[in-house]
Formats: C-alpha cells, sequence, structure tokens
C-alpha cells in the first residue's frame, strides 16, 4: 500500500516511543529520521533506476531487513547506512546515528529487540509511488517528533525550527514571478533543517537554487536529507557560524542573492564571539548591542540582498520598538525604505520559545521611493494545538492576500505613510498596535437604557453586516422607541424562530447551497481526471482558490471561514485519498486490505483498526477501506437492508431500556427482586439461580412473577442482540462483496459526491447554521440584558420586601 502522511506520523511515533526512556529528545529524531532516509531513497532508487541517490545492495533497507533478529544488527546497520553515505558523498551526513550503542538503545538482547523493531516499523512502508509535491517530508517528520517530545526533553537546544505553516506564509510573500528561472538564487543564512528553503522553492514552478548555512552540524546534515528527499539537487549547504564565519563571499565581500528567508535564533546573547567585522555588515548602521544578536542577524541580509532582492525575515516582536542602538539601526533601515512590510504573528508559534514574533519583508527594489511600511495585526488568527498555537490555513491565506493586495481591512491591516511613523509621537517605532487597534470593541452596558428601558441603536447597528445580508430583518424585530432606541416587537424565546423562518434568512441559507453546489459541479471534472502524473497540491490550490472567488461575492458569510471549511478537511482526509488515488488508481485504491499488524515494544501483536472484521480470533479477517469506509457503499446500494438494521437496533435499545427500567424499579431493597441482587446488580442468570430457589421455598407469586417476567426481558434482549448482530455481519459482508463489483462511475460517485462532496456541504452548511446561531445568541443578550428598567426592578424589589416583612410579621418577628 502507498503511504498515507497520517500512517507515517503515526509510525514515527511508534518508532520514537521504542527508544523512550534512553535518550534526551533531541536525539530521538536521529534514528528515526535515518531510517526514514535510508527507507525512502532505497524505494525511489527500486521505482528509478537514475534516481539522485546510489543505493548499494549492501547499503539499502532491503538489506537491513535481513539483519532483523541478528545479534550484531546494530553494527551491521551502522555498517550499511556507513556504505550508502560513502557512495554519495554524505559521510557526516547519515551516518551520525550509532545503531550499537549500548548507553543510548540498551546491550545484548535489548538492543537487538529495540533495532530490530525500528526497522520493522519502516518495514511495510512504501515510499515508490511518493512526489515531494511540495510537503516537506523530512522537515514535517522533524517537526512532527519535536512537538510530541520537547515536553519531555525540557532543553530547547537551541533549535528554533519554523512550524510548516509559517513558511509557506514566508514564500508566499517573497512573491515570486511564475516565470522566474531556476538559476534564480534563494539564501538562508540560518537555515536549520532546510524547511523554510524547501518551502520557497516550491513556490517557484521552475525551482531556485539554493544556498544555506547552518552552525549545527547535527541540523545541518538534517537539511542535506531534506534537500535530497525533495530533489533539490542544485543546493549549497554549509556548515559554519554565518555571523563568525560567513561561508558565502567572493572577493572579500559577502555574496548576494536574489531571495532570502531566515529564522534566525532569537535574541542571541553571545552573537559578537568571534564576529567578522571586515565584511562591512554595519556600515551605515550602529552596531547592535552587545547581549543582543536579532539586529546583527538582520543587517547581515540586508547587505546578502542584491539591489533588486526581496527577503523576509522571523523576529522576535523585540526588534519593533526596542531603543538605544537598536532605534537607531531601525530608524535608517526605514529612511533608506528597505523595510516593505511588517506583520505581527500570534504568540507561542515555534518550538523553544513562546515569545510573539514577527514578520519583517524586506525589499530593496525601488526602495528609496517607499513611502509607507504596509503593517498587518495577524496575533489573533491561529489555533491551539497542544501546548503550542498554530497558524491555520485560513489564516495563512488572510495574511498573504492582504499583503498582496494591500488592502486596508478594519483591526487588521493598512499602509502606515512614513511620515505618521516618523512623526515624533511614533519616533520610528514600528510596534504595530501604535498603527492598528485589533482589540475587539468594548461591549457597553447603557445606563439610559438600563434607566428608561429599550436597546441601544449603537449595539443594534453593530451587527450591519446581518441586516445587509437581511435587509427586512431587523424591522422584524425592532421597532424605534425614542431618539437612539429601538424596542423589540418579539420575545427573547421568538427571536430564533423569527430569525430561521424569515423569507431572507431561508433565501440566504438556500443561496449559499446553490453556490457551494455550483462549485463543487464545477470541480467535478478535475477530480474525475485525477490519475498517476495529478499533483495532489494543484488539485486543492484550483478548488480552494475557486471556493475562496465563489464566496467573496457572498454577504455575511466570511469566505475564509469557508475556505478553512475544506482546508482542514483536506489536511484531514482529502489528502490521503488524493495521493491514493494517484499511487493506485481510481479501482486499485478503492479494493479493500488486510489490516496492519506489528508487534509492540512487548513483542505483542497490535493490529490496526479495522472497517469490518470477518470471522472470529484466530481466523478472523481485518479488512480496511481506505478510500471508500463501508458506511458509504451501504447508503448507496444497500438502503433498505440499513433501514432493517436501524429498526433491529432501535428494538434492541428499547428491550434494553425494559430490562434497565423493571431492574431499576423491582432490584431495590425490599423490591420483588431483590433477594436475586449480589453487588447491588443483578443479571439473568441471578434472577434464574434465585427463581429455582425460590420455588423449592415456596415464595410468595408476585416474586415468582417478578423473577419469570424479568427472565423474558433477558432473553428478548439477548434476542434482540443477537438479530443486530446477525443483521450486521450479513449487510457487512455484502457490502465486502459489493467492492469488487464498483464500476470507474460508481466509485466517483462515492468519492466525489458522496464522501468528498457530502463532507464539505455539511461543513460549509454548519458555518451558515454558526452565524443565524451567533446573532440569536447576541440579540437575546440585548433583549434580556435591558428587559426591565431600573425604576421596575426597584418596584418589584419593594413588593418582594413588603412580603418578607409580612411573613416575618406572621412570625412574629419585628422587623
Amino acid at each position: 500500500m502507498a503511504l498515507k502522511k497520517s500512517d507515517l506520523y503515526s509510525s514515527l511515533w511508534s518508532s520514537a516511543d521504542e527508544l523512550r526512556g534512553s535518550m534526551d529528545a533531541s536525539q530521538y529524531k536521529d534514528y528515526v529520521l535515518t531510517l526514514l532516509f535510508v527507507k525512502y531513497v532505497s524505494d525511489q532508487a527500486k521505482a528509478d533506476k537514475s534516481a539522485l541517490i546510489y543505493v548499494p545492495e549492501d547499503g539499502s533497507f532491503d538489506y537491513l531487513i535481513s539483519l532483523k533478529g541478528k545479534p550484531d544488527v546494530g553494527e551491521k546497520v551502522n555498517i550499511a547506512v556507513r556504505r550508502l553515505a560513502e557512495e554519495n558523498d554524505l559521510l557526516g551526513v547519515i551516518n551520525n546515528a550509532n545503531f550499537d550503542d549500548p548507553a543510548k538503545l540498551g546491550s545484548g538482547k535489548e538492543l537487538q529487540d529495540k533495532v530490530s523493531n525500528l526497522i520493522g516499523i519502516f518495514q511495510d512502508m512504501d515510499f515508490t509511488g511518493s512526489k515531494a509535491e511540495g510537503d516537506d517530508l523530512l522537515g514535517d517528520a522533524y517537526e512532527y517528533l519535536m512537538r510530541h517530545f520537547a515536553t519531555q526533553s525540557g532543553k530547547s537546544k537551541g533549535q528554533f525550527y519554523t512550524p510548516a505553516e509559517v513558511s509557506r506564509v514566508m514564500a508566499q510573500l517573497l512573491q515570486i514571478p511564475a516565470n522566474t528561472p531556476k538559476s534564480t538564487t534563494v539564501y538562508d543564512p540560518t537555515c536549520g533543517s532546510g524547511s523554510l528553503l524547501i518551502k520557497v522553492a516550491d513556490a517557484a514552478p521552475n525551482g531556485l537554487t539554493i544556498y544555506g548555512q547552518e552552525n549545527d552540524n547535527a541540523t545541518w546534515a538534517l537539511a542535506r536529507m531534506n534537500m535530497i528527499l525533495h530533489g533539490n539537487e542544485t543546493h549549497d549547504l554549509r556548515q559554519g557560524n554565518t555571523l563568525a564565519n560567513p561561508k558565502f563571499t567572493y572577493n572579500g565581500n559577502l555574496q548576494t542573492f536574489d531571495y532570502l528567508v531566515a529564522n534566525p535564533p532569537f535574541s542571541h546573547k553571545t552573537w559578537r564571539n568571534g564576529f567578522d567585522f571586515s565584511f562591512g555588515r554595519f556600515d551605515g548602521f550602529d552596531t547592535p548591542p552587545d547581549k543582543n544578536g536579532d539586529y546583527a542577524f538582520l543587517l547581515h541580509m540586508v547587505k546578502s540582498l542584491r539591489p533588486r532582492g526581496k527577503g523576509v525575515v522571523v523576529l522576535p516582536h523585540g526588534v519593533l520598538f526596542r531603543g538605544n542602538s537598536e532605534a537607531k539601526i531601525r530608524t535608517e533601515l526605514i529612511k533608506r525604505g528597505y523595510i516593505k512590510a511588517i506583520i505581527g504573528l500570534p504568540a507561542n508559534l515555534f518550538f523553544g520559545t513562546g515569545i510573539p514574533a514577527c514578520l519583517i519583508v524586506l525589499d530593496k527594489e525601488d526602495a528609496q521611493a517607499r513611502t509607507g511600511i504596509f503593517m498587518i495585526d495577524a496575533s489573533t488568527g491561529f489555533a491551539k494545538d497542544g501546548p503550542k498555537n498554530r497558524l491555520r490555513p485560513r489564516d495563512m491565506h488572510k495574511i498573504v492576500d492582504a499583503f498582496t493586495s494591500g488592502k486596508e481591512i478594519s483591526r487588521y491591516s493598512r499602509m502606515v505613510p512614513v511620515s505618521e511613523i516618523a512623526d515624533p509621537k511614533n519616533d520610528y517605532n514600528l510596534n504595530i498596535p501604535r498603527y492598528i487597534d485589533s482589540s475587539e470593541p468594548e461591549d457597553i452596558q447603557d445606563l439610559h437604557a438600563h434607566m428608561l428601558g429599550g436597546i441601544p441603536n449603537r449595539d443594534l447597528d453593530a451587527l450591519q453586516p446581518y441586516w445587509d445580508a437581511f435587509p427586512s430583518l431587523r424591522s422584524e424585530l425592532f421597532v424605534p422607541l425614542r431618539d437612539g432606541y429601538s424596542e423589540s416587537k418579539v420575545e427573547p424565546s421568538d427571536i430564533k424562530s423569527t430569525i430561521t423562518g424569515s423569507s431572507e434568512y431561508q433565501a440566504f441559507d438556500h443561496d449559499t447551497t446553490n453556490t457551494v453546489q455550483q462549485w463543487w459541479a464545477s470541480k467535478r471534472g478535475l477530480l474525475e481526471k485525477i490519475e498517476s502524473n495529478t499533483k495532489p497540491n494543484d488539485v486543492i490550490h484550483d478548488i480552494s482558490e475557486a471556493l475562496l472567488e465563489a464566496f467573496r461575492r457572498r454577504p455575511l458569510i466570511d469566505e475564509y471561514g469557508v475556505y478553512e471549511k475544506l482546508m482542514s478537511y483536506w489536511n484531514d482526509v482529502m489528502h490521503d485519498d488524493v495521493s491514493l488515488i494517484v499511487s493506485q488508481g481510481w479501482t486499485q485504491a478503492v479494493q479493500p486490505r488486510a489490516a496492519r499488524t506489528w508487534k509492540d515494544k512487548n513483542n505483542k501483536p497490535k493490529h490496526e483498526d479495522a472497517h469490518i472484521v470477518t470471522g472470529a480470533r484466530a481466523t478472523a479477517k481485518r479488512w480496511v477501506m481506505d478510500l471508500i469506509p463501508p458506511e458509504y457503499v451501504i447508503a448507496r446500494f444497500f438502503p433498505e437492508e440499513r433501514a432493517e438494521l436501524e429498526r433491529l437496533a432501535a428494538e434492541q435499545e428499547a428491550s434494553n431500556q425494559a430490562v434497565e427500567a423493571y431492574a431499576e424499579e423491582h432490584a431495590v431493597e425490599e423490591g420483588l427482586l431483590w433477594e436475586a441482587v449480589e453487588d447491588d446488580k443483578i443479571t439473568k442468570a441471578m434472577a434464574t439461580a434465585r427463581l429455582r430457589i425460590a420455588k423449592r421455598e415456596g415464595a410468595e407469586a408476585d416474586e415468582l412473577q417478578a423473577l419469570q417476567h424479568v427472565i423474558k426481558l433477558y432473553e428478548s434482549d439477548a434476542a434482540a442482540k443477537n438479530a443486530v448482530k446477525e443483521a450486521t455481519a450479513e449487510l457487512e459482508a455484502q457490502a465486502l462483496a459489493q467492492y469488487s463489483k464498483l464500476t470507474i462511475d460508481d466509485i466517483q460517485t462515492l468519492v466525489i459526491d458522496d464522501k468528498w462532496g457530502g463532507t464539505i456541504r455539511a461543513r460549509i452548511g454548519a458555518e451558515v447554521t454558526a452565524l443565524g446561531q451567533a446573532l440569536v445568541a447576541r440579540l437575546r443578550e440585548l433583549a434580556n440584558r435591558y428587559d426591565r428598567t431600573a425604576g421596575e426592578l426597584d418596584t418589584e424589589a419593594e413588593k418582594l420586601g413588603a412580603r418578607v416583612a409580612e411573613h416575618l410579621a406572621a412570625m412574629g418577628v419585628k422587623a
């Protein structure tokens, strides 16, 4: 079976779990990623004899499989990986993990089992059909491991991996023209695992020529592997300290590049150690402070850009507003026009640090003519992802759209004139909140409304997007009361029915459904044509951009919210589905397969979750349907059988409730079934045993009847359960047999219309429902808030006080 990314991640987790407890989190990745690399290049070499990496027989993954279970497996794996490294000039790159290290892997049988099991985890993976397709396979794997293990390590190791979502945004912000030749250069002076460079190269249709430098040797090796996995032959990655010993120089000057991306170490305190001042990186600027290297890296980047070069840099928010020498550097950069845009990111995005960061877009082209800096406050657009935050697809697209259009969006983005930045009140301070107030408007309590009644028009005016979508609805709900205030025409309990029952709301709902159906119908042909040469990323780009465009013209509904519904489904399910079809074709991808089995770290068998299990115990067969789960086949081909099963299930639920209700009434102390109860519970066996004794003892007729009745209820319940079990098995058998009969039209209807289309329609429909619910909730809140005036509340309080006084007097208590 072709590999799904979700399978890769779960296998990586299993691999790392085998090594738990014996080494630091920063070392987990070395073993797992080495085996991932060997397996990947071995499969690629099988599929393509002209593959970038030559794989010798005694350096292949098949050879590693032959070593499983041998006493010297660790030593032999080291030798095999070294052979692969020697054949491809990768010594010191892929052979850094020691598979024969007793300090990390244990000794004797423990090491033998661990290394053998690690090989076994990768053994069933199939990378022959895998394409780079813009996915940072190794980088994503690295990030996945770090995300899962960072909390256990307690050490950042100084490695700040750039999350894939941030990397993609940075690549898009460069706005690389589609016809850019591959000879165009991109440079990352602190390249880490190389993920940023890969994302930028992927954003250029013809690719780019890649340059990068990384100080940490192990991370540099990871970056080299990453480039090979993605087929980036034209790369030059060098190891060393960029500030102390820049590796890319020409005639004593820094080499310059067309594009630049970087995520340097935040606020590096020892940047001056060995710093080489001979390259003029600070010419015309102040020297950065001794204990903070942010501007040292930034000025290195400015110097490394060609006269028309463009770059995007991640830096901590402090660079925008810190004073002293940094303020002078910032002022000079602004005056030279090098800063094109600033994007404030959410806090806690990056591994190893929780501090908020920003993206600084550099552009030397026409810099002297630049009269403003475009600012975006994207700090509130994110999703929680465990202990970290993560940019969602909607957040990423909104940032890029705002930047490319230069559009002013309330509380989000605007072009800030340099004259405003240079004003003495701002004094070249670039702190984004000075220029964009992204805070939500305060929900103000209106004293006049509390005193005199009515709902402030100010609060109703704030709902204008709804009134634009439903022009008559406001007048259906409210009438003017006095200047600045309105009165509700309906009770709070009737607000929902008034809104959802209005013709405009129903028309809006209907039009939204039509918009989705027309969009999906327009892309059905594209989806039908998915075949072996299809690039999944091209597919989702085409259909998602069309969806955005379809909803840009729609009132009220946020096009980015709709886009997120599609993209989250793509990331969770549809990407794997499309990759499977690309790899195997429609007909083969749909066929049931046997569930995978493996052994855990205790050598116990584990089974993949199955959709259908036939047989029992030793003879059981577990079936997995990757592309079309059986419920879709059943719904389309066996609707009557499904209805009958649902009827039987309802009967079984009713019989079960009858047992529980009868037992709840009579299996209590002094109840008719109490003598059959043991440990506060009753079963059929207990009731049967008690009935025999009761008959012998000549118990009262009521108890005998109750016991006989509850036994019949248990028997009815058991029969109902058995009927459901048999019907389920029969229906699953019919569904299983149906897969081999499916035509290509059947398959595409099930996948494109029922599975993908049905899910996406339901998710977008939920977005419309949520909008209606938000309006209802807000109007009810306002109605309840100003329902009674302060005078009415005082009068009611006086009445209640008088009643309390009467009761106290009746009790003989003096007030």
